[in-house]
């Protein structure tokens, strides 16, 4: 079961754990995402790196690509940005899997590259979700599933289908799923754990190289 969409502690249960593949070191159970972040240093990426993506992305413990993306307020070139989170795609793309997606005023250009690239058909997920509801309409109209934190957008958050609303806890260790699944339920007007079992399915349905226990 999944319940926490996207996490850095590295021992969470019941949640997907982003992790650099160069410091991947599994534990049992326990599921992943794999990806080179848009604020580490994308020059330096050798193709000894790409090849390690591309081995763990056939993991079974390894439940989704990222986190990846694009970001006009920390990292570096946009181009070279842009051209990591390509590749991202067609490792997920190769894998069958979903893509964890880091996007800072570069939704349009996260968008834009996917169709670029012809791999409309890679699920992305929007991880910690903060836009406004327009920015949101844009990424659900292109099939996008939309992560909420414990940081977000009330408005956005009521926009969202319960369909295509994920729930995580992201790099906040102070913050449990529970407290986030109860600030966003109030938003929704729903209980907490209605909302959590809502996620909790959808993240099965998008990640679904999970085990089911």
């Amino acid at each position: 079961m999944i319940v926490d969409a996207h996490t850095h502690r590295p021992d969470a249960r019941d949640a997907v754990i982003a992790v650099d593949p160069r410091q991947w070191h599994p534990l049992p159970g326990l599921c992943y995402a794999v990806g080179y972040h848009p604020w580490s240093d994308l020059t330096t990426l050798t193709s000894d790196d790409w090849s390690l993506l591309e081995r763990l992305a056939a993991h079974p413990q390894v439940v989704a690509i990222g986190e990846t993306g694009m970001d006009r307020t920390r990292g570096g070139d946009l181009a070279v940005q842009r051209a990591a989170l390509a590749r991202h795609l067609r490792v997920a793309h190769d894998h069958g899997l979903p893509v964890v997606i880091h996007a800072v005023r570069t939704s349009r250009d996260v968008l834009d590259c996917r169709q670029g690239e012809r791999l409309c058909d890679v699920p992305l997920i929007i991880h910690g979700m903060r836009g406004n509801p327009n920015v949101a309409r844009a990424l659900l109209d292109a099939g996008c599933v939309l992560s909420y934190g414990p940081r977000f957008n009330a408005a956005t958050v009521a926009a969202t289908p319960l369909d295509r609303l994920l729930l995580e806890t992201d790099d906040d260790c102070g913050t449990s799923i529970a407290a986030v699944a109860t600030a966003v339920a109030a938003v929704l007007h729903l209980p907490a754990d209605q909302l959590l079992r809502h996620a909790s399915e959808n993240a099965m349905r998008i990640f679904a190289r999970a085990p089911l226990g």
